[in-house]
């Protein structure tokens, strides 16, 4: 037991490592699909819901009517499901800016990704790497509070469902919250790299 608990030990620089490689593995697949249409119809909910970030849409505050006559957001009338594609709904997100916003924010989550990668060879590079990863986590995990979808609905059904609103998360509040995992990770690969320009003055 004793060498394993060494072995661990001794092997903490490069699990440190492998989670910059893990950071940069996210972000450089989940930035790079920002680029496909159902990628982009699908952050809608949490960007036009968001104070921090509904300006970036021409339509986030519209305000349409569904099919029961009730006044809703307009853009849940125009929510393309992954794997299906609705020509009318594309036009309006064409309309709406989804897919530009989109493509600039892929690729900042590209470019944060690199950063924290580059951090194994460039401490300086990795630590803002890593605090840029913790800031977007913030951004991210807010979407817990302004994002209604994050939380199962009551769709009613044979009988009303007692679990619906906080605390039951859907599946789209239950992807938000492991981004609470991405936040430590940047913390902890910042805090890596300050230690490793902290020995680099030290020496000289």
């Amino acid at each position: 037991m004793e060498k394993i608990l060494t072995l661990f030990a001794s092997a903490q620089s490069n699990f440190i490592h492998f989670m910059r490689v893990a950071i940069f593995i996210v972000m450089a697949w989940i930035g790079g699909l920002k680029a496909y249409q159902y990628e982009a119809d699908g952050i809608v909910p949490f960007v036009i819901n968001s104070p921090l970030m509904s300006f970036f849409y021409q339509k986030a505050d519209g305000i349409a009517i569904n099919d029961e006559g009730q006044q809703v957001a307009e853009y849940t009338l125009h929510k393309n499901p992954e794997g299906k594609v609705v020509e009318k709904n594309i036009q309006w997100h064409k309309e709406n800016g989804t897919y530009i916003f989109a493509y600039g924010l892929g690729t900042v989550i590209l470019c944060i990704g690199i950063l924290v990668l580059l951090g194994i060879w460039f401490p300086k590079i990795g630590f803002w790497g890593g605090i840029l990863t913790f800031g977007m986590s913030i951004v991210t995990l807010s979407f817990l509070i302004t994002t209604p979808e994050v939380y199962v609905p009551n769709l009613g059904g044979d009988f009303s469902t007692p679990a619906y609103g906080f605390p039951y998360l859907s599946g789209a509040g239950r992807l938000v919250l492991k981004d609470i995992i991405m936040m430590a990770g940047g913390l902890i690969v910042a805090s890596d790299s300050a230690r490793a320009l902290s020995d680099k003055i030290s020496d000289i």
